[in-house]
This record gives structure tokens, sequence and C-alpha cells, in this order.
């Protein structure tokens, strides 16, 4: 079981390292842009082209900061911690899909299975985080049951 949530774990930092290279890359491809905008006779698109460069910088900076929460999440989780109750770091075995309880980074494939990564602030993640073996809920209208929390 740790060497399952351990390959969970490794693929979210994977997943969070790619994100930080593509928005740094983004960055630093809008620094040289901006650095290389010269002001020509069309003022008006001159300044239209710095403007949105800034913006996307902006955006560009929003998505740094939620990558560092992501490894601020990342760095709670003890892959050799258990609980009957499903937690940050918990993977949850339900009738209908697996999750791990980190950050939002989509489906994952460990050991030939499929899980989700979410987040416990995510809707399903807010069901999930809590419950314990053989409870049910409903998510979407589709109702669910705990088998096995790892």
């Amino acid at each position: 079981m740790i060497d399952l949530k351990q390959e969970l774990f490794k693929q979210c930092a994977v997943f969070v390292n790619k994100r930080s290279q593509t928005v740094e890359e983004i960055i630093s491809s809008n620094q040289k842009a901006l650095q290389s905008e010269t002001k020509s006779s069309a003022g008006d698109k001159h300044e239209t082209g710095r403007a949105m460069l800034q913006l996307e910088m902006e955006k560009a900076s929003q998505q740094l900061a939620g990558i560092s929460v992501m490894n601020q999440i990342l760095a709670k989780i003890d892959a050799s911690k258990t609980s009957d109750i499903a937690h940050l770091g918990s993977i949850v075995i339900t009738e209908k899909a697996n999750y791990f309880l980190s950050i939002s980074a989509g489906k994952l494939t460990a050991f030939g299975k499929d899980y989700y990564a979410v987040s416990v602030s995510s809707p399903i993640g807010k069901i999930l985080l809590g419950k314990k073996v053989n409870e049910e809920y409903s998510f979407n209208k589709i109702n669910n049951k705990v088998i096995l929390i790892k």
C-alpha cells in the first residue's frame, strides 16, 4: 500500500514540476517579448501589445502562486500514514472510482489501475474527506460507497 501511495505522490510531484516549468517558460518568453517591444510609429498598437503581455505575465504569476500552494499541500502528505478515516494523502477506493486525496492532478495510473488525484477542497474531495469504509455518499446524483481506505 505504501508503494502505491508513493507512486501516486511521485506522479503528483511530476505533474506540479511540469506545470511549474511550463509557467516559468511562459514568463521568460513574455519578459523577452516585453524587452524587445520597441516603440514604433503605431504608438497605440505598441501600448496594446505591452498591455497584453503584462496581462499574460499577471496570469502566469497567479499560476505560479497556485503551483506554490500545490507544493505546500504535497509537503503535508505522509505516504507512510494510514487511517480508517479518509484524510489528506489517503487513497479512497469506492465502488465506482479510486481517488488519491492530494492535489487536483487529474487521472493517474499506477500498478495497472486508474486513480483520480483530487484536492480535499474540490467538491468530491470535500465529500470523501472524513469518510470511513462502508460509508455511502452521493455525488452528482450518483450514489457510491467507500470500499477501502489506504
